[in-house]
């Protein structure tokens, strides 16, 4: 079940497992220029899609030390309001899931189980906090974090510029724009006190009236019983198209509690 899920609900679940680590030290820096400079936060948010409606239709890899599985997953979103995520193999749905700003809701068919809860409970079991625009930032490669509200410091590295949020001592975060136009290029999502790592690549945007868009998310998570590899491609996008969001959760499946 747990690999249908991680696709579905992208790093969300990647950064479940919770052990002892030690944080990765980048030593590809070709120039450090520590300082804080709010110009490349203001550019990145320049970007910003404007939309009412984004569907996607992707394939999807998932690899770990075990096992590799390629699907495909349909991703709808209504901005700001909800987005329903369904995966496929061989044209089947195994799993769906729906999100909103207060829930979370997704099923999968392997064990016939299915989750329904809130994002208050998913970040008390995470460790992390979690909500709707984290998890739509994500998918249309917008910064995880709202970078405004933050507190980073400013380094040049291997030609990108890097923030690292100087605010939280457990987590630590550091985003990566191109110096051109300030699009996300990879996010770090780490814990100094966990065994885990997380890292969010983004490549081959396209660009819509809309705005431009990453077509291309690899997603690499560290964690004490081993590595997991996410390569998410969007074949097709669409923008403003009259969307339908159906969910339901069939018969007979065992509802999952989160503890």
């Amino acid at each position: 079940m747990k690999k249908y899920i991680i696709i579905v609900l992208m790093s969300v679940f990647i950064v479940s497992c919770k052990s002892k680590a030690v944080a990765v030290q980048n030593n590809n820096t070709t120039e450090v220029v520590a300082k804080k400079d709010n110009k490349a936060i203001e550019k990145h948010y320049e970007n910003k899609l404007d939309f009412s409606t984004l569907n996607i239709r992707a394939s999807a890899r998932y690899e770990d030390e075990k096992q590799s599985q390629n699907v495909t997953a349909d991703i709808k979103i209504e901005k700001d309001k909800q987005i329903l995520i369904s995966v496929k193999f061989l044209g089947i749905t195994m799993a769906k899931a729906l999100i909103t700003p207060t829930t979370v809701s997704y099923y999968e068919k392997i064990k016939g189980t299915y989750y329904e809860g809130d994002f208050s409970s998913l970040s008390e079991w995470l460790g992390t906090d979690l909500d709707y625009n984290k998890v739509q930032n994500l998918l249309i490669g917008e910064a995880f974090d709202d970078l405004r509200k933050g507190e980073y410091t400013q380094t040049i590295v291997e030609n990108l510029i890097r923030l690292e949020d100087q605010k939280s001592q457990k987590i630590q975060k550091a985003f990566y724009l191109d110096p051109e136009k300030y699009l996300v290029q990879k996010e770090q999502i780490s814990q100094s006190a966990e065994n885990i790592k997380l890292e969010i690549n983004y490549s081959d945007t396209k660009t819509f009236s809309q705005g431009t868009i990453p077509t291309t998310l690899v997603i690499n998570a560290l964690q004490p019983k081993g590595t997991t590899n996410i390569n998410l491609n969007y074949n097709n996008i669409s923008f403003n198209e009259e969307l339908s969001f159906p969910y339901s959760v069939p018969s007979g499946y065992k509802k999952v509690l989160i503890k």
